[in-house]
């Protein structure tokens, strides 16, 4: 893996330690040129002109996300952002009173509050299940719930915001096909990080950033949705880019992916993101796995053996996304320490994964999430920070 070279690519690197990934990545250069090109042109030649003479480089998008997730072109939908993307999908599902919403206790805030507004607007019952002694969601138990036939949607998060853990999709995945349930996976966190695959996922929704783990821009995000599911859903708003205007008493929504999409949007982002996966791709998914995973034990291992330091993370696999916490420091002042040292971190608060943290105790911690173009030193180096300037200074 040519890390050299991605650096040279990422020009953030030169004024900061940049440890917040989870949070928002640095851009490459290459996605930075792209939607800089396309501004230009823009300025130069108007905004609809632009857009036909740019046609394929916005098409490219989603040709790319279909490779990376191995998904189809079509099954793809732009959104600025993946709760958008992910709200897209789950208000589209037509729930009923009874319905039972099967979840995780790891889920990510805005998911459970859109449970929430649900059972409040139509009655559904929320069913988080249980998580194993690995702090995963339980198989067994999901297997048990899942013969309810009442049960309309599985939906958890792959990557939650913090922890560190990876949730078993691929089996959740199972599950829900065996019982006929429709499914929703939230991939924020793992999309760039971990190899998607739909076909294996088994999952109807996948929704996704730009700005995280692909290194894409804010503002961006997608979301996969199974063809098979079409005819079953519609979306909960429309305009003349989702369908068309058949007559003065009918309209007839697209037969592809962007039903979800609205006319109007941000097409330099949009060609960016398009060029982010094609970045990604070309650095190679399991590549960066396997570096983030490295880089994310070297860190745990380090911060462990500081007097004062937990480290929160739980789970059989763990990702990218260290969490940890003083046992007398607040996270908000180590946050703000490394930072003026230059060292980018955030933190993670108790509503953001709010059962997870209640059940573990847990009201905040500091977040530090690694991306294949850091280094062995830089992870050596808020690890001194924390030990030498952190710790000792109390």
């Amino acid at each position: 893996m040519n890390i050299d070279k991605y650096r040279s690519e990422t020009p953030g690197i030169k004024n900061v330690i940049h440890l917040n990934n989870a949070g928002a990545s640095l851009q490459p250069l290459p996605v930075y040129n792209t939607v800089i090109e396309y501004l230009n042109a823009e300025m130069q030649m108007g905004g609809y002109e632009t857009a036909d003479k740019y046609k394929q480089a916005i098409e490219n998008f989603y040709e790319n996300t279909a490779r990376l997730i191995n998904a189809q072109p079509q099954e793809i939908a732009f959104t600025e952002s993946a709760t958008h993307a992910w709200d897209m999908a789950f208000y589209s599902i037509p729930f009923k009173k009874g319905d039972v919403i099967l979840t995780s206790r790891i889920e990510y805030a805005s998911n459970y509050i859109a449970y929430l507004q649900m059972k409040k607007r139509k009655g559904v019952i929320i069913l988080p299940v249980d998580s194993n002694e690995f702090g995963e969601i339980d198989l067994e138990n999901l297997e048990k719930h899942a013969r309810n036939e009442k049960v309309k949607l599985i939906s958890i998060t792959h990557m939650p915001t913090n922890g560190g853990i990876v949730n078993p999709a691929e089996e959740v995945g199972k599950i829900a096909v065996d019982h006929g349930i429709i499914y929703m996976l939230d991939a924020c966190q793992s999309a760039g990080q971990y190899p998607l695959n739909v076909k294996k996922l088994k999952c109807d929704f996948l929704s996704a950033t730009g700005r995280k783990y692909l290194r894409g821009p804010r503002g961006t995000g997608f979301l996969y949705a199974n063809s098979n599911l079409f005819d079953k859903i519609e979306p909960f708003s429309l305009d003349l880019h989702s369908a068309s205007w058949t007559s003065s008493e009918s309209y007839k929504i697209r037969e592809d992916a962007k039903r979800f999409e609205k006319w109007e949007c941000n097409l330099a982002a949009k060609t960016g993101l398009g060029r982010a996966m094609e970045y990604c791709m070309n650095v190679g998914i399991e590549n960066i796995w396997n570096r983030v995973q490295e880089l994310g034990f070297k860190l745990r291992s380090g911060l462990k053996d500081i007097p004062g330091i937990e480290v929160l993370d739980i789970g059989r696999i763990q990702s990218g996304i260290v969490t940890f916490r003083h046992n007398k420091i607040p996270a908000s002042e180590i946050r703000d320490l490394l930072f003026s040292e230059k060292i980018n971190t955030t933190v993670a608060v108790a509503n953001g994964t709010l059962l997870d943290m209640q059940d573990r105790n847990i009201d905040t911690a500091l977040r530090a999430s690694v991306h294949y173009f850091n280094t062995e030193e830089e992870i050596g180096r808020l690890i001194e920070v924390v030990s030498k300037k952190v710790v000792q200074q109390k």
